[in-house]
């Protein structure tokens, strides 16, 4: 069985009633995981449209794409609860557990580049978002632990841009800047760099012991 990013919020009672609903309908876990992808669409869309949005909604955009951003999270934590604890996995069940994340990665950060300001930068937070789990992943295939150091991994990065998201929906409801986003996403994209360089460096590192020591 492939190993698991550690998520306290697993063995939470909302989360185990949710994982037995869904397991006992006939939802299955890869549309779970493909609703995450539907969730991030959103945020994109609620980060676009901030930008010719008067202030009182831009604030409410800004909370409902921070809505988004956690549903997501709810779809990542429970598509692997429902086909591990449920019994409803598939065969094609690793593709649909990673594909649908590296593309809601990529929208809720493009977004977020929209409704900052740069949105070069809301793309390079995405790309590198994906090298962290390009990263993780080549180090699964190659015999290692699967890595999910930090210090901005999946949970970290969606926990900053909620909370960046917030501050911004009462930015902009007080004052209709930004600023609250734009740092938000500058510490979004510096922190992913610096997790793939520390996961390239833990990476090269294992791959330098003999066979077996890394694991």
């Amino acid at each position: 069985m492939a190993e698991r990013r550690p998520i306290k919020a697993r063995g939470a009672g909302w989360a185990q009633a949710a994982a037995r609903w869904l397991a006992a309908s006939r939802v299955t876990p890869n549309q779970i995981s493909a609703s995450s992808m539907v969730f991030a669409a959103a945020a994109f869309g609620c980060f676009w449209l901030t930008r010719p949005a008067g202030p009182g909604v831009a604030a409410a955009l800004l909370i409902g794409a921070a809505l988004f951003c956690q549903l997501r999270l709810v779809a990542n934590l429970l598509d692997g609860m429902v086909a591990l604890e449920g019994g409803k996995g598939s065969p094609s069940g690793p593709f649909w557990n990673e594909a649908p994340d590296r593309v809601a990665d990529v929208l809720i950060l493009a977004g977020l580049g929209l409704a900052a300001g740069p949105l070069w930068l809301g793309c390079l937070a995405g790309a590198l978002a994906v090298g962290t789990a390009y990263l993780r992943e080549l180090g699964r295939a190659e015999g290692l632990a699967a890595d999910f150091c930090g210090p901005m991994a999946k949970p970290q990065r969606m926990a900053a841009v909620t909370l960046g998201c917030v501050a911004g929906a009462v930015e902009a409801a007080l004052w209709g800047s930004t600023v609250a986003l734009r740092v938000t996403l500058w510490a979004v994209a510096l922190g992913t760099a610096l997790t793939v360089i520390r996961r390239s460096v833990r990476l090269v590192r294992g791959l330098s012991l003999p066979r077996g020591a890394g694991k």
